[in-house]
């Protein structure tokens, strides 16, 4: 079911997008190269399409169009005609935007993260690797506290707390993650509890990146995410419209404000399982520099203007972050926020 941000998007560009799409987008495999190069074919390239304003010049105007989000944009000289996007798809303007290659934004490199009690949304949270990935440590971020049938969740996303549909239910979860020095023997303060499964390959279509691990009974926990978005001002979510003004707070970057460019984008993005396809998808661009880096995510993206939680951060690229419509996220886990 698409998220209520995309019910007020008219027809003929929603037709648009769909035949943007059907042309353009696909999930490749991986390429492995040995030199510098970019790929000029569209199937190669296009990451991603999605509904924005067109940029010209550097500002943006007025003009809906249809965005194609591009691994790198190459001047038109050096791309064969026939590998040309188009100028107008279904009647509707198009504007090519580069964004990078997407991926999730998990950690695995080593920086000290703060252990919290109460425990705390906009800290570092995570598992442990078993088997042969046992020499790894990781941690993203703990997003929010929800509840559900009564009893207080951590939030965040599956690829954070259930290691893309990996570990069992009734795994333990630790904060800080053991990345940023958590202690296994100290430190657990939830299981997993429940994760929607992420589909991988060209045929797959999520709408979240989402789990929830419950918190022990002898844990504390405070709602309140960190400063400086503080307290969220209710437990209904808003639905993110183009040009919302947004802050987080994540494990890595901590807090930073951006900007909402696009509510109904359809992205690729790279997880260690293979590509996955995700639909209607809310793409943030910061307003001093990257909005999120490895680390963030789980992050809970927030409207600084009423306080309401809007998408949940799972991946990005330098340029772009990706976050799942909040109230997409708390339907399918049969959940609220606790605030």
């Amino acid at each position: 079911m698409p998220n209520g941000s995309t019910l007020r998007i008219p027809e003929k560009l929603l037709a648009a997008k769909a035949e943007a799409k059907r042309q353009l987008f696909s999930a490749p495999p991986r390429r492995h190269v040995v030199a510098f190069a970019a790929a000029t074919r569209p199937e190669e390239n296009v990451v991603g399409v999605g509904i924005g304003l067109k940029v010209t010049a550097g500002k943006a105007t007025a003009t809906r169009c249809i965005r194609i989000y591009v691994e790198r944009k190459l001047a038109k000289e050096a791309i064969r005609a026939s590998d040309l996007l188009p100028a107008v798809i279904g009647g509707v303007k198009t504007d090519v935007v580069e964004t990078g290659r997407l991926r999730i934004l998990p950690a695995r490199v080593s920086i000290t993260r703060t252990r919290l009690r109460p425990i705390q949304p906009g800290s570092s949270v995570g598992f442990q690797f078993t088997g042969a990935m046992s020499q790894f440590v990781m941690a993203g971020t703990f997003g929010a506290v929800i509840q559900v049938g009564g009893a207080r969740h951590i939030l965040s996303n599956n690829h954070v707390l259930a290691h893309e549909n990996e570990l069992p239910l009734g795994a333990p979860i630790f904060q800080p993650g053991l990345l940023d020095g958590g202690n296994p023997a100290t430190d657990r303060v939830a299981t997993l509890a429940r994760f929607i499964p992420i589909q991988t390959g060209a045929g797959s279509a999520n709408r979240v990146d989402a789990a929830i691990a419950r918190i022990l009974g002898e844990i504390a926990s405070n709602p309140t995410l960190l400063p400086k978005v503080g307290r969220l001002a209710s437990p209904q979510p808003i639905a993110a419209r183009i040009g919302l003004k947004v802050e987080k707070v994540g494990r890595t970057t901590g807090y930073t404000i951006g900007e909402v460019n696009d509510i109904s984008a359809d992205v690729n993005v790279d997880y260690d399982a293979g590509n996955a396809v995700f639909l209607d998808q809310v793409l943030v661009r910061g307003e001093r520099g990257s909005f999120s880096d490895s680390g963030d995510s789980g992050s809970l993206i927030v409207d600084r203007a009423s306080k309401r939680a809007t998408a949940l951060l799972f991946a990005g690229s330098k340029t772009v972050t990706i976050g799942n419509p909040i109230d997409v996220v708390l339907q399918q886990l049969e959940a609220s926020l606790v605030i």
